[in-house]
């Protein structure tokens, strides 16, 4: 699945009319800002790095440098991994309070992607939105209506923390992610008028509107993307946008592409398994890089040529590609694999807490992306060779990740229209 995420003016590189596609493969996530010029973990674990919890080791520090004030500023391979490599790390979880943010921004966190499981585990695992939610419930809000009030809260707090970073970075990095309704995945008109909406009530520079890159939403700008055909499809919608917008100036429109990598080893793997020669074994744990791997070529492909070079005398920029889906599943595969091999510059890595800390205690900064491209096409034709169905996973991952969202959405509606209907009683 995909998600996009966008701060471009909506009603302008929206339209369905202006992204089109005929892929039917798996989806894409996409991120899409514009500059306001141009506008018309859950709680208990949010990173534990605070200074009052020690059931965590905090993130390593490789040494220290002090700013113009005196100040000590922390130096991990976060900062590192930017500086040196020009891809940008961001923290996939987000959870109150939101201030727990700040050491993760001082560590090197350049930005903050969510999803409706990540919400749906903080809500409902903390009491810290119960306040917030009884206001809004007595005040006569649904429960729905409520949910979303509780998300964008957090939403626009967190792109408060981050605001900083959008303007040292002018708009380049600094985001937080917020998904569209899971239940509009297969709805191109609604979903675009989600988004739209979602821009408009966030209010802020930095906000990214994840969408789903299923084949119904590719006309308004992806966000899961399982497969190459899908990611093909979501760079075409982005271009078909910036040529469709009418904007003499691009320059204040960014996006990213959100390539999901761990999901594909766990089904491939199960694939593998069924086959059972040493051949398919020997396989393992190898699809999901490989893939990505191809992902960046593809992107190098796109984002060069008469058609991009037309763009670039406008101002475009090139819509990054962002690594999700970056915590290892398999306990028997090391927990830095789908972050150490997938380095390269203009991408964004999204990390959950384990892959995040992972990292920055034993991670290995270097160009990794594209390091060995024959290897990867070698990976990815053996794996066609023995069986496997490239189409098929990208489809199934597609299906697998929306149902995903949608089962976690319900369910924390669900509790939240039980909880809504106890306070009613209660106030009775």
């Amino acid at each position: 699945m995909a998600s996009i995420s966008f701060s471009a003016n909506p009603s302008r590189l929206s339209s369905p009319s202006s992204l089109r596609s005929t892929s039917s493969d798996p989806k894409l996530s996409l991120g899409f800002h514009a500059r306001p010029s141009i506008r018309s973990g859950f709680s208990s674990i949010c990173l534990s790095i605070r200074r009052d919890r020690v059931e965590r080791s905090s993130l390593i520090i490789k040494c220290s440098q002090v700013d113009g004030n005196g100040a000590q500023v922390k130096r991990t391979t976060l900062h590192d991994l930017y500086e040196k490599q020009g891809q940008s790390p961001w923290y996939d979880n987000l959870c109150r309070p939101v201030t727990d943010l700040l050491p993760l921004i001082a560590s090197g966190v350049r930005g903050v992607t969510s999803n409706p499981t990540i919400f749906q585990k903080a809500i409902s695992s903390s009491n810290a939105y119960d306040e917030q939610f009884r206001q809004l419930i007595q005040a006569g809000k649904d429960a729905e209506s409520a949910y979303w009030e509780l998300v964008i809260k957090d939403i626009q707090d967190a792109c408060k923390l981050f605001e900083p970073i959008y303007d040292q970075t002018d708009g380049a990095d600094g985001y937080v992610s917020v998904e569209v309704s899971p239940r509009l995945a297969d709805k191109t008109d609604e979903t675009v008028e989600a988004a739209r909406w979602l821009h408009k009530v966030v209010a802020r520079p930095n906000v990214y509107i994840k969408i789903p890159a299923t084949a119904e939403c590719i006309p308004s700008i992806k966000e899961l993307i399982f497969s190459l055909s899908r990611y093909e499809a979501v760079i075409d919608a982005y271009l078909d946008g910036l040529e469709a917008s009418g904007l003499s100036d691009l320059s204040k429109v960014t996006s990213v592409a959100s390539f999901f990598v761990s999901r594909v080893d766990t089904l491939v793997d199960k694939m593998l398994e069924k086959i059972g020669t040493p051949e398919a074994l020997d396989l393992r744990g190898k699809a999901a890089v490989a893939q990505a791997a191809l992902a960046y070529k593809l992107y190098q492909k796109k984002f060069s040529g008469p058609r991009w070079e037309a763009l670039v005398k406008k101002g475009a920029k090139k819509q990054r590609l962002l690594w999700a889906s970056t915590g290892v599943k398999n306990p028997a595969y090391p927990d830095t694999l789908y972050v150490d091999p997938l380095i390269g510059p203009d991408t964004v890595s999204t990390m959950p807490d384990n892959a995040l800390l992972a990292f920055v205690d034993h991670g290995t900064v270097s160009r990794t992306i594209d390091s060995n491209l024959s290897e990867a096409e070698g990976i990815y034709s053996a794996l066609e060779k023995i069986g496997i169905d490239w189409s098929e996973v990208g489809s199934l991952l597609e299906l697998e990740g929306v149902e995903s969202f949608k089962k976690s959405f319900d369910s924390l509606l669900t509790s939240l229209q039980e909880k809504a209907a106890s306070l009613k009683l209660v106030s009775l």
